[in-house]
């Protein structure tokens, strides 16, 4: 009780500096900029990100903040603006990509690129994968200028290119060519979760380490041939069989600092049936069924564990009577953080058992694992201190994501980089978050996530 005392009374000090704002107001701008972005269609491939930097590019500098681009490609540009501080605390970052994934179109009920507004959501590509973010960040750009806010610390602002697909015109070239642009003590970005539950947030999770994505290539040979007569070698068998095994094997179980205390304190706040899961994952008696369950009903829980491994392209023949002489899966596997790759593609040998199959790396253009970002910071204890004013009776977890962030980038030179998103149902982050068939976000949460990060920001980068 003593520390969340003393937490919440540091809150209420940093925020005596803060001008007010009136939230109510500023929903229709927050909604004008968030559907603008939306609609820019910016799907990578090809990017064209250039049209988003264009359109922040002339509303940053609308309200006199000066703004640079940089880029590798020109249709690919990369957007920086910065609010001076007084420079007494290292700068921090405020970022957000960009591009998209890709559609479907005839899988959507709406113009992808429409924002549509529909039953409580806005509709579209991009609306929780990132530029909810983008229109977050930019926000609190602009309230920090209105509000002539006094800074101890820079506030920088990073609309980056590349994220979905190539990160070498985005993050990769920003660091490795304008790391002197971004370089911070924090960063915020995407990656984390705030779980609402029945209409009340239960849980803020704030992404603090990633697994690391590795990707390899199940090839065979075999001898072609007529359909009518089967093959010991045909090729499709024997890469079938292979895929099947990976796609049922189950890797073995490893909690890390992060996913312990996860884990652990989501217990504190779950139901006795689900508390009684969580606590009990490290009990021999009752792990294997816990795991199965969570495999069953909670896959991203069950991902968290281990490093995973998912069969997702398969690749053979070209006509239906020709047995072909070749083929090909993709698996994609999402490693721990301290995985031993090596070991792992020798265990996966084993696993496939058949010495026709050939295993090639694939390169994912992703780092090297980086260590977790600190919970005892600055920037954690402000995002802790904001999730429980904004969200009373909610948890704050450091959470491991299980899919990869530009974090990794951030973290390998030093920056201490915590993701956070919008509130979400577990229905809306199942079938309708990043990367889904079709996206959308809950209105009612865009305007609280503007709220979040500028709590979170005004009490770490506001003079005291």
């Amino acid at each position: 009780m003593r520390t969340l005392i003393v937490v919440l009374l540091a809150a209420a000090a940093a925020t005596a500096q803060t001008p007010a704002v009136d939230w109510e107001k500023q929903k229709a701008e927050i909604l004008q900029h968030y559907r603008a972005l939306v609609q820019i269609d910016t799907r990578n491939p090809p990017g064209n990100e250039t049209r988003a930097v264009e359109y922040l590019k002339k509303v940053l500098e609308a309200e006199g903040i000066p703004t640079k681009t940089f880029a590798l490609d020109p249709a690919r540009a990369n957007l920086v603006a910065r609010l001076k501080g007084n420079g007494t605390k290292r700068p921090l970052l405020l970022m957000a990509h960009t591009d998209v994934v890709n559609v479907q179109p005839e899988k959507w009920p709406v113009d992808p690129f429409g924002a549509v507004l529909k039953d409580g959501y806005v509709w579209g590509r991009g609306t929780a994968d990132d530029k909810d973010k983008l229109a977050a960040n930019l926000m609190v750009m602009l309230l920090l200028k209105r509000g002539g806010m006094r800074l101890d610390r820079d506030v920088i602002f990073l609309a980056e290119a590349g994220e979905e697909a190539d990160t070498s015109v985005g993050i990769d070239f920003m660091v490795a060519q304008h790391f002197d642009e971004i370089d911070a003590e924090f960063a915020l970005t995407e990656g984390g979760r705030t779980r609402l539950e029945n209409g009340r947030v239960t849980a803020v999770q704030i992404e603090t380490t990633e697994k690391v994505p590795r990707r390899v290539r199940l090839m065979v040979s075999g001898k072609s041939g007529h359909g009518s007569i089967p093959r010991t070698d045909n090729a499709v068998v024997h890469l079938s069989t292979a895929v099947g095994k990976l796609g049922v094997w189950q890797t073995p179980m490893r909690l890390n600092d992060t996913t312990r205390t996860y884990f652990e304190r989501l217990a504190t706040i779950s139901p006795a049936d689900r508390a009684a899961r969580y606590n009990g994952l490290l009990d021999p008696r009752r792990a294997a069924a816990i795991q199965q369950y969570l495999a069953e009903n909670e896959p991203e829980h069950y991902s968290m564990l281990r490093t995973s491994v998912t069969p997702t392209m398969v690749k053979a023949g070209f006509q239906a009577n020709v047995i072909p002489s070749e083929a090909e899966a993709i698996i994609d596997i999402r490693a721990l953080p301290d995985e031993d790759f090596a070991k792992f593609t020798q265990e996966m040998t084993k696993v496939i058992g058949d010495a026709s199959i050939r295993i090639e790396p694939i390169s994912t253009g992703r780092r090297e694992p980086t260590p977790p970002s600190r919970i005892d910071t600055e920037m954690f204890r402000a995002l802790e201190a904001t999730a429980k004013r904004l969200y009373p009776g909610s948890i704050t977890l450091p959470t491991m994501l299980t899919a990869a962030t530009d974090m990794a980038q951030l973290r390998a030179k030093g920056v201490q980089a915590y993701g956070i998103d919008p509130p979400t149902t577990d229905e809306d982050r199942t079938n309708f978050g990043w990367h889904s068939d079709v996206e959308r976000t809950l209105e009612s949460s865009v305007y609280k996530f503007v709220e979040f990060v500028w709590g979170a920001v005004t009490q770490v980068a506001g003079s005291k």
